[in-house]
């Protein structure tokens, strides 16, 4: 077989050359290349080869076959296309001098000889050797190389075993679910010390928050890991706290509420609680309407839970959330205006002339109209269709609060004006204050204006100009109400926030101090 039909063919060369990024030419006119199909060139390369692959070639011949056991391998038999000529005498020498190198190797198998085994390991990158039976195949790996391999396999599945329990959740896995949380409520607010309880919200139903164990047996004091202290039901009467824990209790009737008549002796006991265990100050008064608030300084309590936003446990009277769906409240993206017959609308139930609010009304009052509802005096009482449907049917509502602090902003704005379809009037804290829980164009503050007159004909040019009414609910493109549900949400809101702050100390140095800033 010549060497041109064994290796040189175009296809041979065209069909399994795509490794090899030899560049071949066809041999043309003047050129080395002979009709007879021998090899000649440099070195007795085909024309146009690399001189390296002259090897490949020779491979391509059926060399002679190595002998059984651990014979040595025997010299390559060129064959007779290459003897007669020149080139195949240099070759024949380069192949003896080659078979001495080789002279100390030893066949792995009579396998290895197979012509087609040298192109497709040299396709695939594998080092190429000038004999193919001296090829090394994988059952010929030296036994070091073989250990060496099982080796490495051996420690990287130890290591990742290892790194198992390092690795972070993969994406689809389920969260560990939260670990349970048992907030006792020591009085329920507002309700009087001999009331009967109601039964505790189901948390994961009503907020979507699961592991609460919600409360009310007094028995179950040192179960619980958080309890929750109403301000105006502590300040009301009597002091009343737990019993100091960890002092035996000779009766029944002992590990009832401990009535303590001396707020020193009240701070003394109070401060033996289990380990662990946060007491939670729980007040949505104003400072200016939270009496008895220095007679609880002191590290008495470990937490807060208050409308402020820095509070432990942050519970707003609303807030608002990414409109996501059409029901959303309120609904539609603009009140209609054809229903609305007043202009301005208050509400007030705690009416007292010392107040910056009833002040302001008072000025506000002479220049433009103002519908006041409530209880008693001069005010109209809430129509039977109810307080927001009363509000819907006005372009403005006076949200005044009773006093002016610190993110201290009620359902005066969140439900009297926002949920209900109207654009608030608000008189409280500073604008910039609104502005971090409320967009800027969505109220009216009246420090906006230099007088209650100048408010007025700003309220009357909105009357007369619907186009730049409108421009007041451009929020509700993106924005939805919520209205805290008191007294379910900020119980069950005080679980979450034990649940996600584990183990972390904390206490109030001085409640009164930090309250009344």
């Amino acid at each position: 077989m010549s060497l041109r039909g064994a290796a040189g063919s175009p296809g041979a060369m065209d069909g399994e050359g795509d490794g090899w990024r030899g560049s071949r030419k066809r041999p043309g006119p003047g050129r080395a290349g002979r009709a007879g199909g021998t090899a000649e060139g440099r070195g007795g390369a085909a024309p146009g080869w690399p001189a390296g692959l002259a090897h490949l070639a020779l491979a391509a011949r059926p060399a002679g076959r190595c002998g059984e056991g651990s014979r040595l391998c025997g010299p390559w038999d060129p064959g007779p296309a290459l003897s007669g000529s020149r080139a195949g005498g240099e070759r024949q020498r380069r192949l003896e001098a080659q078979r001495q190198y080789e002279s100390g190797r030893r066949c792995s198998t009579p396998a290895d000889a197979r012509p087609a085994a040298a192109p497709s390991a040299r396709a695939m990158g594998a080092p190429w050797g000038p004999a193919s039976c001296a090829r090394r195949g994988v059952r010929g790996l030296p036994r070091a190389a073989s250990a060496l391999a099982a080796t490495g396999l051996l420690c990287t599945a130890l290591a990742a075993y290892a790194c198992w329990g390092q690795l972070p959740p993969l994406p689809w896995a389920s969260p560990a679910p939260p670990r349970p949380v048992g907030v006792l409520l020591w009085w329920e607010p507002f309700a009087g010390r001999h009331s009967a309880t109601r039964p505790p919200p189901d948390c994961w139903l009503r907020f979507n928050i699961s592991g609460c164990r919600l409360l009310t047996d007094r028995a179950a004091y040192g179960e619980a890991q958080a309890v929750l202290f109403h301000h105006r039901d502590l300040v009301k009467g009597p002091l009343d706290w737990p019993p100091p824990w960890g002092v035996r209790v000779r009766s029944a009737e002992e590990l009832e509420l401990r009535v303590l008549n001396e707020a020193e002796e009240a701070l003394a006991t109070s401060g033996h609680r289990p380990p662990g265990q946060r007491w939670v100050w729980m007040n949505f008064e104003s400072p200016s309407h939270s009496p008895g608030l220095r007679s609880l300084a002191g590290n008495l309590f470990n937490w807060t839970l208050s409308y402020r936003a820095d509070s432990d446990v942050f519970v707003p009277y609303g807030y608002l959330y990414p409109r996501t769906h059409p029901s959303d409240q309120p609904p539609g993206l603009v009140p209609p205006l054809s229903r609305k017959r007043g202009l301005v609308a208050w509400v007030v139930s705690n009416w007292d002339e010392r107040q910056a609010r009833v002040r302001y009304y008072h000025q506000l009052s002479q220049h433009v109209s103002v519908d006041v509802f409530g209880k008693g005096g001069t005010r109209r009482p809430v129509p039977d269709i109810g307080l927001l449907h009363t509000v819907a049917r006005y372009k403005f509502y006076l949200a005044f609060e009773n006093s002016q602090h610190l993110d201290y902003i009620t359902e005066k704005l969140w439900r009297n004006s926002l949920l209900a379809g109207t654009v608030p009037v608000v008189l409280g804290p500073d604008r910039a204050n609104y502005e971090r829980f409320v967009p800027r164009g969505a109220f009216i503050h009246v420090d906006d204006f230099p007088s209650a007159s100048a408010l007025a004909a700003y309220l009357l040019f909105l009357d007369r100009n619907p186009a730049v009414y409108r421009r007041y609910f451009h929020w509700r493109r993106s924005y939805a109400v919520h209205i805290t549900s008191f007294w379910d949400e900020p119980w069950c809101r005080a679980c979450q926030a034990v649940q996600r702050a584990g183990d972390r100390p904390q206490s109030k140095r001085n409640l009164a101090r930090w309250f009344e800033r």
